[in-house]
C-alpha cells in the first residue's frame, strides 16, 4: 500500500497524519511518498518521521519527491493521496489577501475559507489540484484524495465536479463541536455518552441535535447558559454562542472564522461589535508568524532532544484508510457533493458536509433530509460564494470572480460594486503567475 502526501513541507500535519498510520498495523508497514516544492521543508519533515519510525519500530518506508516534475511518480500507484497544500503560501499570498482589502476597508479574520480571502485562495489552488486530478487518473486512478486544504467546500467541491478523482473533504472541526461546546458552557459532566447530528456545510455545520446517554435533548439547558456567556468580556468564541441565540444552533468552526462568514458582526459603521464579541482582526497572518516561529523552536529541541511518542490524533485520515483497507466500518463527518439532495435545501451542485460511513467498499454519505430554514439560509449565502467561484475557476471568467464577492455576505455588507470590482482587479494583478488565467 502507497500513501502519497501533497504539500509535505506541512511538518506538523504530517507527522500528525503519517504519525496516526504508524500506530495502526495494517498501515505501519506502507510506503509513504511525501511530495512538496520546497526541498528544505520536505528534508524537515523526512527527519521527524525517520525518527519517529525508529521510536515505533515500524517498516513503513519513506521516499521523497520534490518539483513538479517528480509529482507524477510521487503519485504512481497511491492508494490514499492526502494534500495539504498552499499555494502562495503566507509570504506573498496571504498577506496580498489581508493587505488589499484592508485598503479598501474590508476587515477580515481568516480569510481562507470564505470572504475575498477565501475566494482567492480557492482561484490560485484549484488550478494546482485540477492537475494532481489529472495526474492521478493516469497513474493512480482507484486512489482516494483526502483532502484537508482550505477552502474546503470550494476545493472538494470543484474536484467532484470537474475531475474523476474521488474526493472527500475532511476537517477536524466536526469531531470536537460537541467538546467544544460543552467546555464553554461548563457541561462536560453531560459528555460521556453523549450523541449528537452535525450537518451543513464545512466550517457552518449545525450541531442539529445533541442528547445526553438517556436521550434526553440538551438544546435547552445549553440555551439556559447563553446570555451569561456572551455577557462575560472574558470569554472568547462568542459568535457562534450567538448564533444559537438568533438562529437556535450552534455551529462546528470558531467564532475567528465563523465573524467573518455573515454581515453581522465585522461592521466599520459599528466597530463596538469587535470589543463586544472579542473578534480577532487580522488573526490568521498573526498565526502564521507565531506558528512559524514555534516550528522552529520546536524542530530545534527535537534535533537536540529526540522526537516525544506520538499518540494517535483525532484527524480522520488514518481512520478512514484502516476502515477501507480492514473494512472495518467507521463514521466521520465529510465534505461531499449534495447528489440526490443528501441536505434536501440545498442544490445538487453545492459541497455538504454531513455524517459518511466509511467500510472497504469506500465512502458512503448519509442523508439528512432537510435543514431547518434559517439554517439552510445562512448557509446558502455561503454556498452561492462557492458556485460562483468553481464557476470563475472552470470558466476562466472574471466576472464571475466579481460576482463572488460582490455575493459574498460580509465583502457586500461593506463595499459598493465598483469597491468591490476594484479591489478584485487590484487583488488579480497582485497575485501574478499565482492567478494566470486572470491576468
Amino acid at each position: 500500500m502507497k500513501i502519497t502526501f501533497m504539500g509535505a513541507g506541512s511538518t506538523v500535519f504530517v507527522r500528525n497524519v503519517i504519525g496516526d498510520c504508524m500506530c495502526v498495523d495494517s498501515l505501519s508497514d506502507a510506503v509513504v511518498a511525501l511530495y512538496d516544492i520546497d526541498p528544505s521543508r520536505i528534508e524537515e519533515s523526512r527527519t521527524i518521521l525517520d525518527a519517529m519510525l525508529k521510536t515505533k519500530g515500524v517498516k513503513m518506508k519513506i521516499e521523497c519527491y520534490v518539483g513538479v516534475e517528480n509529482r507524477r511518480e510521487a503519485l504512481r500507484g497511491a492508494t490514499f493521496v492526502v494534500n495539504a497544500i498552499q499555494v502562495g503560501g503566507y509570504d506573498p499570498c496571504t498577506i496580498i489577501d489581508f493587505e488589499i482589502p484592508k485598503k479598501y476597508g474590508l476587515r477580515q479574520t481568516i480569510a481562507d475559507t470564505l470572504g475575498i480571502g477565501g475566494i482567492m485562495r480557492a482561484l490560485r489552488t484549484i488550478p494546482v489540484m485540477d492537475s494532481f486530478a489529472r495526474e492521478m487518473a493516469e497513474v493512480c486512478p482507484d486512489a482516494w484524495l483526502l483532502n484537508y486544504t482550505n477552502p474546503m467546500s470550494m476545493l472538494t467541491g470543484y474536484m467532484l465536479r470537474y475531475t474523476p478523482v474521488k474526493t472527500v473533504g475532511l476537517c477536524h472541526s466536526v469531531q470536537v463541536v460537541v467538546d467544544a461546546l460543552f467546555g464553554a458552557l461548563d457541561m462536560m459532566e453531560y459528555r460521556e455518552g453523549a450523541k449528537s447530528t452535525v450537518a451543513g456545510i464545512n466550517h457552518m455545520g449545525w450541531l442539529l441535535d445533541i442528547r445526553d446517554k438517556n436521550g434526553v435533548d440538551l438544546y435547552p439547558e445549553v440555551k439556559k447558559r447563553v446570555d451569561a456567556y456572551i455577557a462575560d468580556p472574558t470569554k472568547l468564541d462568542k459568535v457562534r454562542m450567538d448564533y444559537i441565540r438568533n438562529f437556535g444552533y450552534y455551529c462546528t468552526e470558531s467564532s475567528e472564522h465563523n465573524a467573518e462568514y455573515n454581515m453581522f458582526y465585522i461592521k466599520k459603521n459599528y466597530p463596538e461589535l469587535i470589543e463586544r464579541y472579542n473578534i480577532p482582526l487580522d488573526e490568521y497572518p498573526r498565526r502564521c508568524i507565531n506558528q512559524i516561529d514555534a516550528w522552529k523552536k520546536e524542530y530545534a529541541e527535537m534535533l537536540e532532544n529526540g522526537v516525544k511518542e506520538h499518540n494517535r490524533s483525532h484527524e480522520y485520515a488514518s481512520y478512514i484508510m484502516q476502515a477501507i483497507v480492514e473494512d472495518k466500518p467507521y463514521q466521520i463527518g465529510g465534505n461531499v457533493l449534495n447528489t440526490n439532495h443528501l441536505i434536501s435545501n440545498f442544490p445538487e451542485e453545492a459541497c455538504v458536509e454531513v455524517p459518511c460511513l466509511v467500510n472497504g467498499a469506500g465512502i458512503h454519505p448519509c442523508r439528512i433530509g432537510q435543514l431547518p430554514v434559517q439554517l439552510a439560509a445562512m448557509n446558502m449565502t455561503n454556498i452561492n460564494v462557492h458556485l460562483l467561484t468553481i464557476e470563475a475557476a472552470a470558466t476562466h471568467k472574471r466576472e464571475h470572480i466579481y460576482q463572488a464577492a460582490m455575493l459574498d455576505p460580509h465583502t457586500g455588507s461593506e463595499l459598493d460594486i465598483d469597491t468591490i470590482k476594484k479591489m478584485v482587479d487590484e487583488l488579480i494583478e497582485a497575485h501574478g503567475d499565482y492567478l494566470p488565467k486572470f491576468n
